[in-house]
């Protein structure tokens, strides 16, 4: 039996089925569907070389690659990939070929150090240390049961606060926009990462398929956005956050955890009966409102980087 890769074939509606099933096979925490396969390679920015591989064996996808240059980020040559192989197909060389796929593609486009997430399992470590690849930062899966856990209390917003959905900017996204560039340059990383286009974040942020804006909840303070928590769902019954984050003239003041909470009471009446997010190990601001939701760990994974010659 032979393992080859090849792109994605996007024209090809069982190959992004396929896709989007051996992610989810492979890494259950994060929500996977289709479409937003499709919008990813769609709608990122070109400068980004994105690409989506697949290992198959034959005529089966039992491996996946999303790679990519940072483009947002402020040092060149910062690259990305993330590969996952179906938990039952692994030793037949999938990851191998991926990983060398992707350090040749990435390379090929002047990246010169490669970031990639790997579960914290032994034989993960293993794979990535073998091929040169050194331990940097880690992050948690976190899972809380919304069919039968217990949310905290909605709470009144305080004098002067003002709780919104993000579909009341469906005519002009620009304050989200905004709200959220600030947010995410303060986010734990080791790129890091700046929003600068407002087009390109509405093509690949505000018009993602996984977006939810009834269930994306935003604190105003005096009429200014000041904390947001966005939701992604997958049209069943799971449901992300995608970000969660405070401007910071407003940090302190609990107005992110009342725009979760906020946003998870919403999602539970819905229908929604499992909720997702992840933490990087270092934010132990967030990971405490995470713990006083319910959240509970429920995997890891470490970052690994190597430099590419």
């Amino acid at each position: 039996m032979t393992v080859t890769v090849r792109d994605l074939r996007t024209e090809v509606r069982a190959d992004v089925e396929e896709f989007a099933r051996v992610r989810h096979l492979a890494l259950p925490y994060i929500l996977w569907t289709p479409e937003a396969v499709l919008h990813r390679l769609a709608h990122s920015h070109p400068d980004a070389r994105f690409r989506s591989l697949v290992a198959e064996e034959d005529g089966e996808v039992i491996g996946t690659a999303q790679v990519q240059l940072v483009h947002e980020s402020q040092e060149p040559g910062q690259g990305a990939a993330n590969i996952y192989v179906r938990p039952d197909r692994t030793g037949r060389g999938a990851g191998r070929l991926l990983v060398r796929a992707a350090e040749e593609h990435l390379a090929a486009h002047g990246a010169t150090r490669l970031f990639t997430w790997v579960l914290d399992e032994p034989a993960n470590r293993a794979f990535a240390e073998r091929r040169g690849y050194r331990e940097s930062r880690s992050a948690h899966f976190l899972r809380l049961d919304l069919a039968d856990g217990a949310l905290p209390p909605l709470q009144d917003p305080p004098p002067g606060v003002e709780l919104r959905t993000a579909a009341d900017f469906a005519d002009d996204p620009r304050p989200l926009f905004e709200l959220d560039a600030e947010t995410t340059s303060d986010e734990p990383s080791d790129i890091g990462t700046e929003y600068t286009d407002y087009q390109t974040w509405v093509e690949e942020n505000w018009k993602h398929p996984l977006l939810d804006r009834d269930l994306t909840v935003v604190a105003f303070v005096d009429g200014r956005p000041a904390a947001f928590s966005a939701a992604y769902t997958d049209g069943g019954t799971r449901y992300s956050t995608a970000m969660t984050g405070t401007a910071r003239a407003f940090r302190g003041r609990g107005l992110a955890k009342l725009a979760k909470n906020a946003s998870l009471h919403r999602a539970r009446a819905a229908g929604f009966t499992e909720a997702f997010t992840g933490n990087d190990t270092g934010n132990g601001p967030m990971l405490a409102i995470n713990k006083w939701f319910g959240y509970e760990i429920c995997a890891s994974e470490v970052r690994y980087v190597r430099e590419l010659g």
